[in-house]
């Protein structure tokens, strides 16, 4: 304490400056309204910015939560949408209770390989069968192939054995989608009717003639149609409407009428 003082009294003047100077500074920003705003601002801005970041790193952690609640909601929302009773008018409807959805997050999956395989969280604990379909929230994904009780493995649409059944949405002419193994963006349409002309951008979608995915379920668009003179049947190229390299989340579908279905077909077939 005694050093303070000495080193105080041999530095007075200096010290009685700094004094001063810290009193003026006091009284310069209570004097005047611009100052007193100044000082307000610069201490809002620093808090602001504290609380921002703050909220920035608190929320990042939640983000896992609040994807998973929003992908349960969204397969729960799929399962109550009514669709429109076809040649009815617009405004009567009928309840959908032919599908059900069963959310669930991939935790491996390729798009390098000829067969590429994708697994999920979700296995016959969570209600999931062979044979049902899987989609993403852009589009078609692929086929249940293995299920264990916690997992499952799907055929993606990645794959040289998958052929999809659809047809071209703006004229409902039957085709079919398939793979061709270069490009995991890139599908192939195939068995286009002759007579048929198709345009970059048109939407190729699901035809509902199998007894595994909904009707009207959007595949991809058309990249490109490069007609074949003199054949029955042509090709193009299809562009993908999921991106498979960065698939996170998918719905796995679950059909009410399949094991009817599958039954009055085995009859038949007998």
């Amino acid at each position: 304490m005694r050093n303070l003082f000495l080193f105080l009294w041999r530095n007075q003047f200096f010290t009685l400056f700094i004094i001063l100077e810290i009193i003026s500074l006091l009284l310069l920003s209570n004097s005047f309204s611009y100052h007193r705003s100044l000082r307000y601002n610069t201490v809002s801005d620093f808090t602001g910015s504290v609380f921002s970041k703050y909220t920035n790193v608190t929320r990042y952690f939640y983000l896992q939560k609040e994807n998973e609640d929003l992908v349960a909601e969204n397969a729960r929302l799929r399962s109550l949408i009514p669709p429109v009773a076809e040649g009815l008018d617009s405004l009567l409807y009928y309840p959908d209770s032919l599908y059900g959805y069963i959310p669930a997050t991939v935790v491996s999956n390729t798009v390098t390989k000829p067969n590429n395989l994708i697994m999920v969280n979700r296995g016959y604990k969570d209600g999931v069968e062979k044979e049902m379909g899987v989609i993403s929230s852009s589009g078609l994904v692929g086929i249940v192939i293995g299920v264990s009780e916690h997992y499952s493995v799907i055929m993606s649409m990645l794959h040289q054995n998958i052929r999809i059944s659809g047809r071209i949405k703006k004229n409902d002419q039957l085709i079919n989608v398939v793979w061709d193994q270069t490009d995991y963006r890139l599908g192939t349409i195939s068995d286009i009717p002759s007579h048929i002309q198709l345009q970059a951008g048109d939407s190729i979608v699901t035809s509902g003639n199998s007894l595994i995915f909904p009707k009207d379920l959007l595949i991809g668009v058309v990249e490109s149609h490069d007609k074949e003179s003199g054949g029955l049947l042509s090709k193009a190229l299809l562009r993908f409407s999921t991106d498979f390299n960065s698939l996170r989340h998918v719905y796995l579908i679950k059909s009410f009428m399949a094991v009817e279905q599958k039954s009055l077909l085995s009859q038949i077939h007998e």
